[in-house]
């Protein structure tokens, strides 16, 4: 008895399962299936410094949404598909990646996308200015060996720094492409989140891969000092690019400035529209690189330079305060090692700074882990004299001995790990474990230290970000040595394709024409 009971039950369960569902009933689509995945850093090949895997902070699987705040559970990126994150690694910009790092991201990130396919699309989170030991496109070799993997069906949609490069491979294997409009990047997540909303709109409405795909590589090389899209001409340039992308049949549009402090043949500007309209994706992408080759010349500094005895003194003799210097050579946001002594110790030298009633400067920073842990050791208010930097890069200054008072000791940052405030007569140099670049007001008041109030803040840095910018009473950006020296001859590139603008001023014209690129392309 109990058995029939049974059958009945399971009987009459399926009846139901298979009854056709009510005229007014919802049938909800498939959501598409989404990879994430990204390996991100901007590196400096005219630098010594190498960049190992634990640089990269990579996260993996679900950690990664934490770092898109249009990720969200809730969101409605996040409820347009079914995301199957791996790996995403982001370091802050340095020296050349060892191939050992970059082989254990890569094969980590192709095992993720060989046990968790198949694949409707891909998001795929770059920089593009990575440089690897052996390789001459980084990008490229990623993108060609994510293909072989995933298949030629799968739609990726890149995103990519301005100051990244593209290479005829890494467009190739894009189908959708794009990258920031903005120098400094307040846009950063605006432009990844177009990204992935034009790879979901494709997938969702059917329309897939893109039919053309114009790339056009412009011979020009400018450090991004000289191209912010704050001032003339990039403000106008990159303005143009909205009229572009809303007409019916173009999908996007970018201009990428290259990166120039590596030597690479992909290392220039280049262009890239994408849409199904091939004559306007064709003008469109013709129209911004001739626009771009036309203001080449007027293209300047985003502030005043000067050498670092120049930029001293202005500071010295200004009346408002902050005054602040950008210690560019070594920026670390740019790829330098950031550990380059050259201009800490030509400020130690002057006497103005020499007794602690001089003009308040604050250095940010300098790394030295073995200082870090003597002043650990030592502890707040007690004396040190050590020394610091010049560990990694010391082509133009030795180490510097600081013998001070230590004013603050903080643990736990990201980046710097600890940090250290030492008083050398009336300097406060911010001495690191690791290197860190300075950009929030936050980084200083967390070491007791009021940016606002003092005389003059150097920072290792090119252009000011936006709290600095919006801070700074002076400006100077000093023509510092290093790895990112904003002297482009000074580096000797010998790899880059040449003619190219401006190293060789009196080039001619360049073949501005669009190369099609079509879907079917791809390998």
């Amino acid at each position: 008895m109990k058995k029939i009971t049974l059958t009945l039950a399971v009987v009459t369960l399926l009846i139901f399962s298979c009854k056709p569902k009510a005229k007014n009933e919802e049938v909800k689509p498939k959501l598409p299936r989404i990879a994430i995945a990204g390996i991100g850093i901007e590196s400096s090949t005219f630098s010594p410094a190498q960049s190992n895997e634990a640089a990269f902070h990579a996260r993996i699987g679900d950690s990664i949404f934490g770092r898109y705040p249009f990720f969200a559970e809730g969101t409605s990126v996040r409820k347009r598909a079914e995301w199957i994150p791996t790996l995403l690694g982001k370091s802050l910009p340095g020296g050349i990646v060892t191939r050992e790092a970059y082989e254990s991201m890569v094969n980590k990130t192709l095992k993720m996308l060989k046990e968790n396919g198949p694949y409707d699309g891909l998001f795929l989170d770059l920089h593009g200015a990575m440089s690897v030991v052996g390789l001459t496109d980084a990008e490229g070799d990623l993108i060609t060996r994510i293909r072989a993997v995933i298949g030629t069906d799968v739609v990726i949609s890149t995103s990519m720094d301005l100051h990244g490069n593209v290479s005829k491979i890494l467009a190739e294997h894009s189908d959708l492409i794009t990258c920031y409009r903005m120098a400094p990047h307040e846009d950063a997540l605006e432009s990844k989140e177009r990204a992935i909303t034009n790879l979901l709109d494709r997938l969702e409405n059917g329309a897939g891969k893109p039919k053309y795909k114009a790339w056009i590589p412009v011979p020009i090389l400018l450090p991004g000092e000289k191209t912010s899209t704050r001032i003339e001409p990039g403000k106008s340039l990159y303005a143009k690019i909205p009229a572009i992308t809303a007409q019916e049949g173009v999908i996007d549009a970018a201009i990428w400035i290259g990166y120039a402090w590596a030597d690479e043949p992909r290392n220039h500007a280049v262009v890239m529209v994408t849409g199904d309209d091939k004559e306007k994706v064709t003008a469109g992408a013709e129209k911004l690189a001739n626009a771009f080759w036309a203001v080449r010349n007027d293209f300047d500094f985003v502030a005043p330079v000067a050498t670092l005895d120049e930029s001293l003194k202005m500071a010295l003799a200004s009346k408002e305060h902050p005054f602040i210097i950008s210690d560019t050579g070594d920026n670390p946001t740019a790829g330098g090692a950031g550990d380059v002594t050259h201009t800490l110790h030509e400020i130690l030298k002057r006497k103005e700074f020499k007794t602690p009633n001089g003009p308040s400067l604050i250095y940010a920073s300098i790394p030295g882990p073995e200082f870090v842990e003597e002043a650990v050791k030592i502890g707040v208010g007690g004396k040190i004299s050590a020394t610091a930097g010049a560990a990694v890069d010391n082509r133009f200054a030795p180490p510097v001995k600081l013998s001070g008072t230590i004013e603050a000791i903080y643990k736990g940052d990201r980046d710097a790990e600890i940090e250290v405030v030492v008083k050398v007569g009336s300097v406060h140099v911010i001495v690191t474990k690791k290197r860190k670049p300075y950009h929030h007001e936050s980084d200083f008041t967390n070491l007791g230290l009021n940016p606002r109030e003092s005389a003059i803040v150097v920072v290792k840095i090119g252009y000011l970000v936006p709290e600095l910018y919006n801070m700074r009473k002076g400006w100077v950006m000093a023509l510092t040595p290093g790895g990112v020296d904003q002297d482009l001859e000074r580096l000797g590139h010998k790899n880059i394709k040449r003619p190219m603008f401006p190293l060789d001023a009196n080039m001619k014209d360049p073949d501005l024409s669009a190369r099609l690129i079509r879907a079917s392309d791809a390998l």
